[in-house]
């Protein structure tokens, strides 16, 4: 399962207030993407799509699947 967040607020003029968003947002996740989307030379939006890991089951090897040839 996978979460997505959205952070639209503008960072202001002259500010580095997106810069601690991301921090943050690459902190509070384990594996996953942080995107920041820039406009006109400004930092506008930071998305961040969080993806959980699940463990391979018992026995399952590399995960491949044989074609049955």
């Amino acid at each position: 399962m996978s979460a997505s967040h959205t952070d639209k607020r503008p960072a202001p003029d002259g500010g580095s207030d997106w810069l601690a968003v991301v921090k943050a947002r690459v902190a509070g996740i384990s594996y996953g993407v942080v995107q920041i989307i820039v406009h006109d030379g400004r930092v506008t939006q930071i998305e961040c799509t969080e993806r959980t890991r699940l463990d391979a089951p018992a026995g399952g090897g590399s995960g491949a699947r044989s074609s049955g040839r």
